[in-house]
């Protein structure tokens, strides 16, 4: 290997590697903070709903070091910490924006999603229930973070340059993540849907027969 390219080699190990590396560290750090609000949250919301029902339990499961659930209502929230650090398509409206325009080594993220499943369908194993991303939360080198998702999530933080982690804004995130899910109300199936079932259906699947699906969230395309 000659020396240009040992150069641009080493050049590259030491601007776009070195921002990737930065990214990640931001990511584990915003995903210890969202995860520490997260149990602070449902202590309090437990504290708050105990005296007055105790059958509303609000519960924190720690899955491992990038994945936690918090289970509330029926519900169940389930955050994920992806590993790998991307970037986004040319056309993607954050892509646009002056902010990346300004430099380039922005449009590294490291990202973390939020689920939302039923409760059920984690408890009796329904491995064919779907679940729905209601947000994903992309953080940069800079810690500077944008939010996209279902439209309460999408208008939290709309302006990236002014969005640095911290854990009253991540509290509120947790927060309005949990409204969303709770105001998306479970719909029956259509009656013709479910009046014909074969024998089978019963014996394999008698969880599923007749419940509902969460079909409310409204999601804002950020690609054009």
């Amino acid at each position: 290997m000659d020396n240009d390219a040992i150069n641009d080699l080493y050049e590259l190990l030491k601007s776009k590697a070195g921002v990737k590396q930065k990214t990640y560290r931001n990511v584990v750090e915003s995903f210890a903070i969202i995860r520490a609000e997260a149990k602070q949250l449902v202590d309090e919301l437990n504290g708050l709903i105990s005296p007055v029902d105790k059958s509303i339990v609000v519960e924190y499961i720690d899955e491992g070091d990038f994945e936690f659930h918090v289970k509330f209502s029926g519900d169940i929230l389930i955050f994920l910490m992806q590993t790998n650090i991307i970037t986004l398509d040319a056309q993607h409206e954050l892509m646009k924006g002056k902010y990346i325009e300004a430099d380039d080594n922005r449009k590294y993220f490291g990202h973390i999603m939020v689920y939302n499943f039923l409760a059920d369908s984690v408890k009796y194993h329904r491995l064919d229930d779907p679940g729905y991303l209601i947000a994903r939360v992309l953080i940069n080198h800079e810690n500077n973070f944008f939010i996209e998702g279902t439209k309460p999530l999408n208008f939290l933080f709309p302006d990236i340059a002014a969005n640095s982690i911290s854990s009253p804004m991540m509290r509120l995130f947790i927060e309005n993540a949990m409204v969303a899910a709770i105001q998306n109300d479970l719909v029956a199936p259509a009656y013709p849907d479910i009046q014909r079932i074969r024998l089978v259906q019963k014996i394999n699947q008698n969880q599923e027969l007749g419940r509902g699906q969460k079909i409310g969230f409204q999601m804002k395309a950020m690609s054009q």
